[in-house]
């Protein structure tokens, strides 16, 4: 496959770029505007109890669920006649609007729960009919008709359907400026790794056909099935990211061939069979992790294997393919303008001994690092161990939720409502929990049943068939225009909590609320609900999704290897690599440190989805290094046969690889990371850490450690298995016809 890969790069590379160039213009046609497309929820699972309450209450209650707040205030009493008879106008013209129902207003029956405790503001609710993009239509063709001064009335636009379009609107925003900030800087540090600006433009361009290419993708995807606005941020980190790390690692296989006397097609074929194999096995290994995702049911994390298995197989493409044909008809300028060409004349001293590691590595201060680390490695192994598990702690006391409003910047709209809700409103209006109670025909049952619901501590009161029923007492009706109805047989009960409806305090209510028994079959439906229901989706299948990824890794690893140990090794190694993410995701998001600094808003409580999504992507390029790593340690050990000198040798020649890489890709998931939504802010700032952590103490401290301890033995397989790696496994360094050395020039003499 390699063999025949070179032939194609080396025989039309000027073919080969024309048609690269061609697709790209073609991707980016079709991928423009595609974050238009994208959605800003995903995080229920369609498949629950929740969904088919929501479902049910599409169908027979259609104006339930308000998820549009009019916050009105006004420069008089709210029960002046002229503010009254304009918010009856602005209501009953919100009422006629298409695609909107369920409109309750303060002003029609005076309901006191529908007013702030200041008597400054008044809600007006209603519901956007449709799912989320045409919602999301909706509400933007509304805004302008509505947000703003009308008369004597100051309107301010909240709920969830705000939430979510001034999340999509704002993470779009904050995709370009991350962009605008990342590449300029990305190129700067690989023209300081490289020496060169041609060769540090190379994978620069890689990443750039990985993400254009990867949005015409998610463009195609959308059409068929939902898809996430965050899976953008995700093409952006890892399509810079890989671009780097497999430009790095097969323009520094290149120069290194070059260097060794072997023309630029020959440099190119010995690459390919070397680096490239070693390229396929990350791509892979990073695809799989990312595919893991497509086991779980809500489209947020769904889309982030729509989006990361396309950007790692077009990186990968661009590394093998076009990247080589490049390097084909640079030849040797690609260190056209060397910044470092001293180092670069000493580069060209390397030989090939008798099996002894070059001189110029045997001085580089990495290979010096690895013995220094190997002569004290059970000191280093056991304090880079403990260091680790100790930055994790903070983990233990994570707790689950979800994003609400609060993930804005304060300066949001949607987020000012909502706060003023939160702060100012007797319950949470707009997140009840919802009951589609079917077969309920008799209002005594209902009666009873909305009496003992009201009777739950966190229960402000209940709405339903048989009137309000407030904490322990019955009341005069009040609440949803659609709570208190029967359709098809079916009766819609409100539960409006006073705790924080997506608190901690609020999932338990969902529980108790479930436990009451019913007049009927029940389904319990609202945002908190849709919570508890998606932290049970995805904690059913993180053992699947967990297993498919170490099974495939610990494969895909012996593969390249031959060894059983090295695979386990590997493993562990990007399992503690992640440590030190997690420790900070709770000690930052959930607890709140460092929040003044970096201008977020903790809630107590972190996204369900975002930690199986951040483990998954920082799993696989963790084992993208990791296979760096290894894979050359394997050509020298196979090459030697000596384990230390293998050792000291692959650190030596990938650790400034892996290091500069970590840098570039840190660089880009900081960029995202500056985003003003926290979620976006804790994927980009956690990514970052937790690759900084794998490049430079676990793969720099506590791989060539742990490789010294474990010795020979790290090579070991059963013999069944090195029989089935003989027949069946790759490694980098497969048999490649050595370049062709120049034979040297003899003077003749005159005759």
């Amino acid at each position: 496959m390699f063999a025949a890969l070179a032939r194609l790069t080396t025989a039309r590379p000027r073919l080969l770029l024309l048609t690269a160039l061609l697709l790209l213009i073609g991707a980016g046609l079709l991928g423009r505007g595609v974050g238009d497309h994208l959605l800003g929820g995903g995080a229920v699972d369609p498949n629950s109890a929740s969904a088919r309450a929501a479902s049910a209450l599409d169908r027979d209650f259609p104006g339930s669920r308000p998820n549009l707040v009019l916050l009105i205030g006004a420069d008089r009493p709210l029960d002046a006649p002229e503010v009254t008879a304009q918010a009856k106008e602005l209501t009953d013209r919100l009422a006629a609007e298409p695609d909107v129902g369920g409109v309750v207003s303060y002003w029609a029956g005076g309901a006191p729960t529908l007013r702030t405790a200041d008597g400054r503001h008044a809600l007006v609710l209603a519901h956007i009919r449709g799912e989320e993009t045409a919602a999301s239509d909706t509400f933007e063709r509304l805004a302008g008709h509505y947000r703003g001064v009308r008369g004597a009335l100051t309107v301010e636009l909240g709920g969830s359907v705000a939430v979510r379009h001034d999340i999509q609107k704002t993470i779009s925003e904050d995709l370009v400026r991350a962009e605008l900030i990342a590449l300029p800087i990305t190129l700067l540090i690989l023209i300081l790794v490289f020496g060169s600006l041609v060769a540090a433009l190379l994978p620069l361009g890689v990443g750039i056909l990985a993400m254009v290419g990867t949005n015409a993708v998610l463009r195609l995807v959308s059409s068929a099935t939902d898809v996430s606005v965050f899976a953008q941020n995700l093409t952006t980190v890892l399509g810079l990211g890989l671009a780097v790390d497999y430009g790095l690692f097969v323009v520094r296989r290149y120069r290194e061939e070059l260097a060794a006397g072997a023309s630029p097609t020959r440099a190119v074929t010995v690459t390919l069979n070397t680096a490239g194999r070693t390229v396929v096995f990350s791509a892979l290994t990073l695809a799989v992790s990312l595919a893991a995702m497509l086991v779980f049911p809500q489209y947020f994390l769904r889309s982030f294997a729509y989006a990361g298995i396309p950007v790692v197989l077009l990186a990968a493409f661009g590394a093998l393919v076009i990247l080589p044909a490049a390097l084909v008809l640079l030849g040797t300028r690609v260190d056209k303008g060397d910044l470092r060409a001293p180092l670069r004349r000493l580069g060209r001293r390397l030989r090939s001994g008798d099996g002894a590691a070059p001189t110029v590595v045997r001085e580089s201060r990495w290979y010096r690092l690895s013995q220094a680390i190997m002569r004290r490695a059970p000191i280093v192994a056991v304090l880079t161990i403990g260091v680790l598990v100790a930055l994790g702690l903070p983990f233990l006391g994570v707790q689950f939720g979800t994003g609400d409003d609060r993930q804005l910047p304060k300066s949001a709209e949607s987020r000012q409502v909502q706060q003023v809700i939160r702060d100012q409103v007797d319950g949470r209006p707009t997140g009840s929990i919802e009951i589609v109670v079917g077969a309920a025909q008799q209002a005594e049952g209902t009666a009873d049943y909305s009496a003992r619901l009201s009777a739950l501590d966190g229960v402000a009161r209940v709405v339903g068939p048989a009137g309000t029923f407030e904490h322990g007492a019955r009341s005069a009706p009040a609440g949803p225009a659609e709570a208190g109805r029967r359709a098809a047989g079916s009766a819609y009960i409100s539960v409006v909590p006073a705790v924080e409806d997506l608190s901690a305090a609020g999932q338990e209510l969902v529980h108790e609320v479930r436990a009451v028994p019913a007049p009927g079959p029940a389904l319990v439906g609202g945002q908190t609900a849709e919570v508890v229901d998606a932290k049970h989706a995805t904690g059913s299948r993180l053992p699947l999704a967990g297993g498919l990824i170490l099974l495939t890794t610990f494969v895909l690893v012996f593969l390249l290897t031959g060894s059983v140990v090295l695979p386990i090794l590997a493993i562990v190694f990007a399992a503690l690599s992640l440590t030190a993410m997690f420790g900070a995701v709770v000690w930052v998001i959930q607890d709140g440190h460092l929040s003044g600094l970096l201008d977020f808003t903790p809630t107590g409580s972190i996204e369900t989805a975002l930690p199986v999504l951040m483990f998954c992507i920082a799993f696989g390029l963790s084992m993208d290094y990791g296979v760096f790593l290894i894979s050359r340690i394997k050509e020298e050990h196979d090459r030697t046969g000596d384990h230390r000198n293998a050792v000291a040798t692959g650190l030596a020649r990938t650790g400034g690889i892996i290091t500069a890489a970590a840098c570039v890709l840190a660089v880009v998931m900081f960029a995202i990371g500056t985003s003003r939504v926290t979620n976006t802010l804790m994927l980009g700032s956690g990514l970052a850490l937790a690759v900084l952590v794998d490049a430079f103490v676990v793969r720099s401290l506590l791989a060539p450690a742990v490789l010294a301890l474990t010795g020979k033995a790290t090579w070991w397989a059963p013999a069944p298995l090195r029989r089935l790696h003989e027949r069946f496994g790759l490694s980098e360094g497969g048999p490649v016809e050595p370049p062709a050395v120049p034979k040297p020039r003899i003077p003749v003499s005159a005759p």
